[in-house]
């Protein structure tokens, strides 16, 4: 990682209130992300990872989630998980924007477009609504939205899903975000529709030079933005590094599964191959290695306690395996062809 790191989060612990009792939903989480940097978080659903990205502005509701007293996240110098109900207001969406998963949902079905961009201008900065409106407008446009002037008046049924994913990114980064959270801004999307959506937050990323949080079960997406990849599993992170690095040779086994999962042209003999299992419920997370009863290199030792982060390759690339300590583990396969495929 290169320049200071806009946003420090170290053993993140948030737990649930549950009939089943408390439950750890994320375990111990910590990582950096610098200015203008993007970090992929990523894994299957279930693994913790929109927890995470709430969980830093505490966006969960309290007492039923709760961070632990051990965790901090820290965003430029200021520890968020001890900030007040007022300030968190102040930094939400003028600091640190967020954009959710659906759309359709997040936008509010009775509210025209523009009102909602307009609201979230005002509600941070001191501006007549004139103003405010002929910024929105401007975003629209920024957003490469054609005839911005139709959807500032139109509702989100009216606008297509790539157009109401646009017009949720103009919100987000309305008051300039130091730190955007995009949380599967992807997901329902055609593959023209997707790039389209990548292209537009790197170039607003290098516009701006804000840092970036993408949070997707994509692997080719990640591929595509991200300067580093965190593979989540479980409530951890079992795996953090460059994404070159990471693709290239994977030191966990779950990061290899996933990416021998991404279909290839290359592979289309051999069939899609797909990991065994499924990710464990937070209230029944297995003892030692978590990903050991779903792990094809599985032995004794990944039962009996659970690994530390170890270095696989050099400082920036670590993972959680004991196979790193024995000599004959391999590293992984190469996986070129996700950014390949990509690109394309």
């Amino acid at each position: 990682m290169s320049g200071a790191p806009i946003l420090s989060v170290r053993d993140l612990s948030v737990t649930f209130a549950s009939p089943r009792g408390v439950v750890r939903a994320v375990d111990r989480v910590s990582f950096d992300l610098a200015v203008g940097e993007t970090l992929g978080l990523v894994g299957e659903s279930g693994c913790g990872k929109s927890v995470t990205a709430m969980s830093l502005v505490r966006l969960l509701d309290e007492p039923a989630a709760s961070t632990m007293p051990e965790s901090s996240v820290l965003f430029d110098g200021e520890d968020l998980t001890e900030a007040g109900a007022r300030r968190l207001r102040e930094i939400r969406g003028a600091k640190i924007g967020f954009v959710f998963q659906e759309p359709m949902t997040s936008l509010n079905p009775v509210q025209r477009v523009g009102a909602q961009i307009v609201e979230a201008i005002r509600t941070h900065e001191p501006v007549k609504g004139s103003e405010a409106r002929a910024r929105a407008r401007d975003l629209l446009a920024r957003v490469e939205l054609p005839d911005p002037d139709r959807v500032l008046r139109a509702y989100p049924h009216e606008l297509s899903g790539g157009m109401r994913q646009r017009a949720l990114i103009a919100m987000a980064v309305a008051c300039g975000p130091s730190l955007l959270i995009a949380d599967e801004p992807t997901t329902a999307l055609d593959v023209t529709v997707q790039a389209q959506i990548l292209d537009l937050l790197a170039s607003i990323r290098d516009e701006t030079g804000m840092a970036l949080l993408l949070i997707s079960h994509d692997l080719a997406v990640v591929s595509n933005v991200a300067d580093r990849v965190a593979v989540m599993y479980a409530g951890q992170i079992v795996e953090m590094g460059p994404v070159g690095t990471v693709f290239r040779g994977a030191g966990h086994p779950y990061t290899e599964g996933l990416l021998s999962c991404v279909p290839s042209i290359d592979r289309v003999s051999r069939g899609l191959a797909v990991i065994p299992g499924r990710v464990p419920e937070s209230s029944a997370w297995p003892p030692g290695c978590r990903f050991h009863p779903r792990c094809p290199y599985a032995w004794e030792r990944c039962a009996a306690a659970a690994p530390p982060p170890e270095r696989v390759a050099d400082d920036e690339h670590e993972a959680r395996c004991w196979l790193l300590d024995e000599p004959g583990h391999r590293a992984g396969r190469g996986y070129d062809h996700i950014r390949l495929e990509a690109d394309a």
